[in-house]
């Protein structure tokens, strides 16, 4: 009886050692095909970044200031003679012509009553307080009604005309500075009719029966630039000394010579004879 049972207790062992044995999966020797348990991963979802950008950085442009460094030089123009010039119109806004016409002189516009100053040292040598001009003739040599002209010292002669007067105490022989008022800018002789302004012209020294050379030889325009806002010391010596070499000290005249027929001359009176032109010929020459 106990033999017996032992036997089935001996079977049931056997058939559950088989029945484990052939549910395990056939492998490598020593090696189980079927991959260990795991632990579960959990996974995590990745986290929202919130980032901030930050913007361009505050400007320093209006904190940024230049150095304070100091005034300019002001470096003086060159010196091109020994000569100091002035404008020949002081104390007031003027334009003038920079081109040839008809003669080589140049209209200075000014208002009236502006100064009419020496344009550089020197000696005054003509000098008109009385307007002859009158259309009916129009006589050359009184074209410039009242007017002053001037020897420089750099033996040039510098004419101012169209005068509304003439300053006082300036007469032939007066030592005068540049920049000393000779008179006051008007509109006499042939300029009547016009606007007031200067007859500015450049020559060299004759006679007064030369009119037509004291009304301008040299082209005045390049050293009244320079002069109001360039070089004061650029002087026409050179150029005028040059073209009286050419021409020669008397030219003749060739434009605008002739007068109209004079009327009948009526008897001078004495107030006349006291207004005269009266000039000076100084001895030094340029």
């Amino acid at each position: 009886m106990r033999a017996g049972l032992s036997v089935r207790w001996a079977a049931v062992t056997g058939a559950v050692l088989l029945t484990a044995s052939c549910s395990t999966a056939t492998g490598i020797a020593g090696v189980r095909a079927q991959s260990p348990t795991s632990e579960p991963v959990s996974v995590t979802a990745t986290p929202a970044v919130t980032a901030t950008i930050p913007g361009p950085p505050p400007s320093t442009q209006a904190a940024v200031r230049a150095p304070e460094g100091d005034d300019p030089v002001r470096v003086p123009p060159p010196k091109l003679s020994k000569y100091t010039y002035a404008f020949p119109v002081d104390g007031c806004k003027v334009t003038y012509q920079r081109q040839l016409l008809v003669l080589p002189k140049t209209t200075i516009w000014a208002a009236k009553g502006c100064s009419f100053v020496a344009p550089v040292g020197g000696v005054v040598d003509e000098v008109n307080i009385q307007n002859r001009w009158t259309p009916a003739t129009d006589a050359g040599a009184h074209r410039e009604g009242r007017f002053v002209t001037v020897i420089g010292d750099d033996g040039v002669r510098y004419l101012g005309g169209h005068l509304d007067s003439v300053a006082n105490g300036i007469r032939p022989g007066v030592r005068v500075e540049a920049g000393r008022q000779l008179g006051r800018i008007g509109n006499t002789g042939n300029a009547r009719g016009t606007a007031p302004n200067l007859y500015f012209a450049i020559s060299w020294k004759t006679g007064p029966a030369l009119w037509w050379v004291r009304r301008g030889m040299v082209k005045p325009w390049d050293y009244l630039d320079a002069w109001l806002s360039g070089n004061p010391t650029l002087s026409p010596r050179q150029e005028t000394l040059a073209l009286r070499g050419r021409v020669g000290e008397t030219p003749p005249c060739t434009v605008l010579c002739a007068s109209k027929k004079a009327p009948t001359p009526r008897k001078t009176k004495q107030a006349d004879r006291k207004d005269e032109p009266f000039t000076l010929n100084p001895t030094d020459t340029p």
